[in-house]
């Protein structure tokens, strides 16, 4: 299994894709995170929000989480999908004494992966947020220790969140469909439903709301741009933790039932 794992670790790094991807996210959390911070300071109108000091910082840090978890979950994804693409599954699937066990190498394969695109992603959202808020004469919180937990948990969010992606892949082989997939649903779909869900039911909306994907990421930071927006609320970070690992899971456990129960030529 050490050995498969390591198969699999390489085959991440063997291609352009992951640090194009990386440094997309970098740049791309840089600016998020400056416009939001400048955003929440500067707000007169009570349009995003009535957040509290530490909610503002913890939703400028850790804005990966909330709108650019897309990076690790394509990432994760196109690793699997690009063995289908490149017609490298089939000696891969030799290798392995069982498909269940390629599956498990890939997933247990992502978690660095996920860790490196977690670092980055926050940081990146850390350095650009810090320095606007201190530009502005807002604190930036860095000596408090809750701030640096929500720090640390959101990039255990976006490790998972890569995670979810070798699911996707497992489940979705086919590469320009798991891109338009995760796009849509990522940047159209939920974002739709974390707003809308609230303001159609006020009751249960919220709480369904709470077990979409993305709110369970941010559940693990306690740092929401929607819920900012919205009013709903998260699931307690562990719970968060749980929900999300679970769509990994499931996405995973589809794939071994589906897609590799196939003959593969």
């Amino acid at each position: 299994m050490i050995a498969s794992v390591r198969m699999e670790i390489a085959k991440f790094f063997s291609t352009r894709m992951w640090w194009v991807l990386l440094a997309s996210m970098a740049a791309y959390m840089v600016f998020l995170s400056g416009v939001m911070a400048y955003s929440f300071v500067t707000d007169t109108t009570g349009e995003l929000g009535a957040l509290t000091d530490i909610q503002i910082v913890k939703t400028v840090y850790t804005i990966a989480v909330s709108l650019g978890y897309v990076f690790p979950v394509l990432v994760g994804a196109l690793a699997v999908t690009a063995e289908f693409r490149h017609k490298t599954i089939v000696p891969t699937l030799l290798f392995y004494p069982s498909r269940g066990r390629f599956a498990a190498s890939k997933l247990v394969a992502a978690i660095p992966m996920g860790v490196i695109f977690g670092v980055c992603g926050i940081l990146a959202g850390v350095a650009a947020g810090a320095g606007v808020l201190e530009i502005l004469g807002h604190d930036s919180m860095l000596g408090s220790g809750e701030v640096w937990r929500s720090i640390s948990l959101g990039v255990l969010a976006l490790t998972i969140w890569t995670v979810v992606g070798v699911g996707l892949g497992l489940t979705l082989t086919n590469q320009a469909v798991v891109v338009v997939v995760v796009l849509a649903f990522t940047q159209f779909v939920e974002p739709i439903l974390r707003i809308a869900l609230p303001a159609a039911m006020p009751r249960a909306g919220g709480d369904i709301a709470a077990y979409l994907p993305g709110a369970a990421g941010e559940a693990l930071t306690q740092g929401s741009v929607y819920n900012a927006i919205s009013g709903g609320g998260l699931l307690p970070w562990w719970a968060g933790a749980l929900v999300l690992t679970g769509y990994g899971v499931a996405l995973a456990a589809i794939g071994r039932a589906t897609t590799l129960r196939k003959d593969i030529a």
